[in-house]
């Protein structure tokens, strides 16, 4: 009986004790290079990707028109007397296409004026996300009254801006 539990137990770590043994694996690497520019390793780079996958979801409905066109739909469907019909389902649907036909001529202009250069190799990664930004920030704006966007200022701490220009991304997508 003895035996057979002392079996057990090294059975249990002995893959610990050759896990410690092993060399270590440089998971989380950063490696300066030429210019001041840095290179992750791959796993970084995978907990990058991963993370911004992750909130994904959140962008899209903080910077565009989903959640007016799913709150109006909901309330045109209680309007009408139908509490389920349609259903949650067929409204989300509804309200994505109905996003993605608003956001059309967005995704147009940051992909011509951020994509593609950046592809291209004309720009650095910094500036497409500058150039991408553009297209959402003139829409965004275009969307939020000034009485909103001052309150939500205020808020965050940023205090009054002289001119739309002034106002911070971060700002705008928080009201939106």
């Amino acid at each position: 009986m003895i035996t057979r539990l002392m079996a057990i137990i090294a059975l249990v770590a002995l893959p610990g004790a050759v896990a410690v043994a092993a060399p270590a694996f440089p998971a989380l690497t950063v490696t300066p290079g030429d210019g001041g520019s840095q290179t992750y390793s791959l796993s970084i780079q995978v907990l990058l990707l991963m993370t911004a996958l992750t909130l994904l979801p959140a962008g899209v409905l903080m910077m565009m028109s989903f959640t007016r066109i799913i709150i109006v739909l909901a309330i045109l469907r209680q309007a009408m007397g139908t509490m389920h019909t349609p259903s949650n389902q067929i409204l989300i649907g509804l309200s994505l296409f109905l996003t993605l036909f608003v956001m059309v001529p967005v995704f147009d202009q940051a992909h011509e004026n951020a994509l593609v250069p950046y592809l291209d190799e004309q720009i650095a990664p910094q500036e497409a996300l500058d150039r991408a930004a553009g297209p959402f920030r003139a829409f965004m704006m275009g969307q939020t009254r000034e009485t909103d966007l001052a309150m939500f200022a205020g808020i965050s701490g940023h205090g009054e801006f002289d001119s739309m220009e002034e106002v911070p991304f971060s700002a705008l997508v928080l009201r939106s």
